[in-house]
């Protein structure tokens, strides 16, 4: 619009007039609103700028323009695409480059390196001339005119042929890995078998070419390549010959590929790996189909060779991405998030890994078969087809195949897999979607059952990639885990994943890390009880705060997955044995077979659970061994060993409790033995339920508060015999040991071995006392801790000030008794909340003044803790004129500094309203 004011010469009065009349839809309604308002006849552009700008352009999206062109740098760019990008996003962050000259040092800073030398020494003073600069830099250093074919320094010497020196002298990375500076030109004649031709050699110091023949040779001879899509375009002269072009990467790799030819059995079945798939897939049994919900209308947003995909017509439509395999290649997979949301979900079960991996029990031969393409052997039912339709920028396409990224393509496929395979699943065949293990116990028997499994893909058209399929082999990999007639472990492949994760500093990064270590929680001891400080840190409301308890626990569980056991696989002929204990912390638990560990189990304890009695607990223990490992325990002999010798009586126990009756139900589907072994010989359960840092540092009154609990819950009733039994000897203990650390305690110790302080004495365990009282050294935690006990145990029931003095003074005494006790519990939430307020009630309430003038006085306050939306703001702030009563509702995301909310509201309010003269919040 400005070009078009410059080249017309339109005057400034009418420019505003000629813009409005280019607005449509929703900014020409705001135009007819605004020009109602009397002002509109003095209106100047850069006023009309700024308020179309203030009401289409939101400040988050300006923001976002504005990081942009201060991280804008040239790259990979042209210098007319550099310049090109930095004039657009300049106009909308002009206020960057208020003036010519901060225009251009923005403009040559995010220039390539090698440009900015060269450019600066132009001296230029205008933009234009910058940007001519730059472009003339671009076509010494980049033309096809300049010399980019080189010559070895030794040759030229050999052949004392003269050279001459460049203009703009520039380093080159040769293939030797050696960066020099070149300074020499030769025009030289090259002969390349009868043909001979002329090129322009830079001369560069270079041991393993004599020669290299750059763009200048190549354009002079008409071989255009594609460099980004590294392909030949077009080479006419040698072409029309008749000569064949190819362009070739090469790279090495120590991977060796197999040959058909040198694999048993795998060589008669040439047909079930080809190159390439030979077409459509034949009709099957199974046609994948697309049931949206009803009433759902058409969504659409904004290999053709093969016959997998055509044109379409479809009122629906899907965006396009490619996502890059293992082997380098590209899979075109199609963004379908939004048909997802209104499929029907396909409920076909898809298996455990665990249950898979039970089936291999005395294997010893594996092989593994990998599908081509898989999702594209199977046909889409013909009439859900335009469903899949997917726009690009050639035209609107749909997929005759099933594609990658729709929601029910897993089950769908596993569901023909599991039709071709049906006969031979759980003998020596296991199907995960599309890989293929077959498992036997000897090689004559492998033999046999890959002939059967390659017999089924040739019968079913189905097609395997030879270079994914590994044959004969002692160990395989397979689903993250390695296994092996030893038994499974994990894959090390996988591992290195989680020893190279950073330290986490969000609660999602947590999530992550620990969903990919909880995949192989069977392999370690204690993972629940290792993993609780970070786990804590991913509960709602709680506070992120990375401790050394939970840096131990990230690199404890790192190494224990490194150093993790062969675990046993089970057998069918062997009885199980389960080991289970409980503690404060958590449940262990450890399955066994013949000595030999086939899983570990833990669960962290509930809020609710830590209540449980030991005799609870320990019985909770065994529920959660059964229930976890139910597929092999059920319908099976198994015994189970616990350090809880009452426990072996709970089937002919007579009174039991709700919850003890509820497991003991649950128990009884079971054919388990309850056994009675010491802690000592049931270690490693134990160490199960107890691995915990946090358990540790539990102070001794929380420790003496859960014992307590027990006994009560038990039903064994306590009889008091005074303060001095409930204080305890810990007590007198621990102040003994504290009070030399108090100066003012051990002044008064002074002057009463003199004997000028007749109420206080020396006891016979040495302990200063005042009138028989302990007295409490000034140590912080063991105030509040003598504080809690008398305050919030189960037996004191939150006493006030008074109460709880005279209750204390009877067994303890220390300086500023009073006043301590009546802080601590002015600092209590359960009796601020509970508690009948004591105090005089307040006057009445003052307003504020009544503002003369809108928007002198505005009131704010803040919307906080609100689900995050797709811009990333969690927040609201709400700004309200107080005279009026209009209000601003600005979404914001929490945690943004100071001077980030200034510039918001300057933008939003100031930009509207002006400066006011009084804010009120209830914010700092």
């Amino acid at each position: 619009m400005e070009k078009h004011f410059e080249y017309a010469a339109v005057p400034e009065v009418q420019k505003v007039l000629l813009a409005a009349y280019q607005l449509t839809e929703d900014a020409y309604t705001w135009w007819l609103q605004r020009r109602s308002l009397p002002d509109s006849s003095t209106l100047t552009w850069g006023q009309f700028k700024d308020a179309l700008m203030g009401k289409f352009l939101a400040s988050v999206e300006r923001d976002k323009l504005a990081e942009k062109f201060l991280s804008l740098q040239q790259y990979d760019r042209t210098v007319t695409e550099y310049a090109r990008e930095f004039s657009r996003l300049s106009l909308l962050a002009a206020e960057f480059v208020p003036d010519e000259a901060k225009r251009i040092s923005r403009f040559v800073r995010g220039l390539r390196h090698d440009f900015q030398q060269h450019v600066v020494a132009h001296g230029t003073t205008t933009y234009a001339e910058t940007v001519g600069a730059a472009l003339k830099v671009e076509q010494i250093l980049f033309d096809s005119g300049a010399s980019h074919s080189f010559i070895a320094r030794h040759i030229v010497d050999l052949y004392n042929w003269p050279t001459s020196t460049l203009e703009v002298p520039f380093e080159v990375s040769v293939p030797g890995h050696m960066h020099l500076s070149t300074s020499g030109i030769l025009n030289c004649p090259i002969l390349l078998g009868e043909l001979q031709v002329f090129a322009d050699l830079i001369v560069l110091e270079m041991s393993e070419f004599d020669v290299i023949l750059g763009m200048n040779w190549l354009v002079a001879y008409r071989a255009k390549l594609d460099c980004v899509a590294k392909r030949v375009v077009r080479a006419a002269r040698l072409l029309s010959q008749g000569c064949s072009a190819y362009f070739v990467y090469a790279s090495h790799s120590d991977v060796i590929i197999p040959q058909l030819e040198s694999i048993p059995i795998v060589s008669e079945f040439p047909d079930v790996f080809p190159a390439e798939l030979p077409g459509m897939p034949p009709d099957r049994d199974v046609e994948f189909p697309i049931d949206v919900e009803p009433g759902t209308r058409p969504i659409s947003k904004a290999p053709y060779q093969r016959g997998y995909i055509r044109p379409s017509s479809s009122p629906w439509g899907a965006p396009v991405l490619f996502v890059k395999k293992k082997d380098g290649s590209l899979r075109l997979c199609i963004d379908y998030r939004e048909l997802n949301k209104v499929t029907i979900k396909n409920k076909y079960p898809l298996p455990r890994v665990d249950d898979l991996f039970d089936q291999l029990k005395g294997s010893s031969v594996f092989s593994t078969i990998d599908l081509r393409t898989g999702y594209h052997q199977l046909k889409i039912k013909e009439s859900d087809i335009p469903k899949t339709a997917f726009r690009t920028r050639y035209g609107h396409f749909e997929f005759l195949v099933m594609s990658f990224g729709l929601t029910n393509a897993p089950s769908g496929f596993k569901d023909m897999m599991n039709r071709a395979f049906c006969e031979f699943l759980d003998k020596f065949v296991i199907v995960f979607i599309d890989d293929i293990l077959v498992y036997s116990k000897t090689r004559e028997e492998h033999a046999v059952h890959l002939r059967l499994v390659l017999s089924t893909l040739r019968q079913h058209q189905l097609y395997a990639k030879l270079t994914k399929c590994e044959f004969w082999l002692d160990r395989v990999a397979f689903l993250g885990h390695v296994i092996s007639g030893d038994g499974l472990s994990v894959d090390p492949a996988k591992v290195s994943a989680v020893m190279d994760w950073k330290r986490p500093s969000t609660p999602t990064e947590i999530r992550s890390f620990l969903g990919l270590a909880g995949y192989y929680r069977r392999f370690v001891k204690g993972f629940s009880s290792l993993a609780a400080p970070l786990t804590r840190l991913t509960q709602k409301h709680a506070r992120f705060e990375w401790t050394d308890q939970c840096e131990q626990a990230f690199s404890e569980l790192k190494q224990r997955l490194c150093s993790a056991p062969v675990l046993a696989l089970p057998s069918d002929r062997l009885d199980f044995s389960v080991y289970t204990d409980a503690s404060g912390v958590g449940l262990g638990c450890v399955l066994m077979q013949d000595d030999r560990v086939i899983a570990y189990g833990s669960k962290q304890l509930k809020i609710h659970e830590r209540n449980y009695p030991t005799h609870d607990l320990e019985f909770a223990a065994v529920v959660f061994a059964l229930k976890l490992w139910r597929h092999y325990l059920y319908g099976v002999k198994c015994h189970f060993y616990t350090d809880h010798q009452s426990l072996k009586y709970i089937f002919v126990q007579k009174d039991l409790n709700l919850r003890q009756r509820r497991w003991l139900e649950f128990v009884s589907d079971y054919d388990l033995q309850l056994t009675y072994v010491p802690g000592k010989a049931n270690s490693v359960a134990d160490a199960l339920s107890r691995q915990t840092s946090v358990a540790a540092c539990a102070p001794i009154s929380a420790i003496l508060a859960a014992l307590i609990d027990d006994l009560d819950r038990m039903d064994i009733s306590i009889a008091p015999e005074g303060h001095e039994g409930v204080s305890g000897p810990l007590w007198v203990e621990q102040v003994k040991d504290l009070q030399p650390s108090d100066p003012a305690l051990q002044r008064i110790r002074r002057q009463v071995e003199l004997g000028t302080l007749p109420d206080f004495s020396i006891s016979d365990d040495d302990v200063l006392r005042f009138r028989g009282r302990l007295c409490i050294p000034d140590v912080p935690e063991l105030l509040d801790s003598i504080c809690r006990e008398a305050h919030e145990s189960r037996s004191s029931g939150h006493p006030g000030n008074n109460k709880m003095y005279h209750d204390l003074k009877q067994i303890v005494w220390w300086p500023g008794m009073k006043n301590h006790i009546a802080r601590f519990i002015s600092r209590c939430l359960t009796c601020q909340k509970v508690k009948a307020q004591r105090q005089r009630p307040g006057g009445l309430l003052q307003p504020l003044p009544i503002p003369e003038w809108k928007w002198e006085d505005v009131s704010m306050d803040f919307i906080t803790g609100l689900p995050r939306t797709p811009r990333g703001h969690d927040a609201v702030w709400v700004i309200v004129d107080r005279l009026t009563k209009v209000a601003h509702f600005i979404p914001y995301k929490e945690g943004h500094s100071t001077e980030k909310m200034a510039r918001i509201y300057v933008s939003e309010i100031v930009r509207l309203q002006g400066i006011p003269l009084r804010i009120v919040s209830d914010r700092d």
